[in-house]
């Protein structure tokens, strides 16, 4: 991992946000090339698709991983964040969260959903809880599964629409968050280069 880049910036979106939204790694097509997490790839696609469903952008959002380098296999594809890579991140998620103090944060994945035991302890797990909102200490907790492609054969992607907009609309009743302009100010542009390999 070495030619890893890190993704946590002013790219992330708003440090002053009330939602937060926790996903796996930075894939190899999409953050390690644009420094913007779920931007730049199929998944960033579908992770677009499902804020404008919820009515919301980029703008008042921020969005991090559980891992903040792209985690790859032997040939050099993306792989999933082994135990060890997720620990070694936990503090930087911990002061993340902190910082940016939002009032709901939403694990996108089984990996973030875990990965935010550490931040603050709960029971939760990807296929009772998603679609809901569960008070967590200070703040909610949002469960959602990863936008990437492949969880299409856990739940179908017209599933996890419906639970996103089930988080937006508890935001909106319960947090008093509400639409927001789905056109951002300065769109986001997608990278014309492709990593070497």
């Amino acid at each position: 991992m070495g030619d890893s880049r890190r993704v946590l910036s002013e790219r992330n979106g708003n440090w002053g946000a009330r939602v937060v939204f926790v996903a796996e790694a930075p894939g190899r097509l999409g953050a390690q090339i644009t420094g913007v997490p779920l931007f730049g790839d199929r998944t960033g696609d579908r992770f677009e698709e499902l804020l404008r469903e919820m009515c919301w952008d980029r703008s008042s959002i921020f969005v991090t991983n559980a891992v903040l380098c792209n985690p790859r296999d032997e040939d050099g594809n993306n792989d999933k964040p082994l135990s060890a890579e997720i620990s070694n991140c936990s503090g930087f998620l911990r002061r993340t969260v902190s910082t940016v103090n939002p009032s709901l944060v939403v694990a996108l994945g089984r990996v973030a959903l875990e990965a935010l035991r550490a931040v603050h302890p709960h029971d939760h797990t990807i296929k009772e809880c998603c679609g809901k909102v569960f008070p967590w200490g200070a703040r909610f907790l949002g469960v959602l599964y990863h936008p990437s492609p492949r969880t299409q054969t856990q739940r179908t992607w017209l599933q996890q629409k419906d639970d996103a907009r089930s988080i937006a609309r508890f935001a909106t009743e319960a947090l008093n968050i509400g639409p927001i302009d789905p056109r951002p100010a300065t769109p986001l542009q997608k990278p014309t280069a492709t990593l070497p390999g």
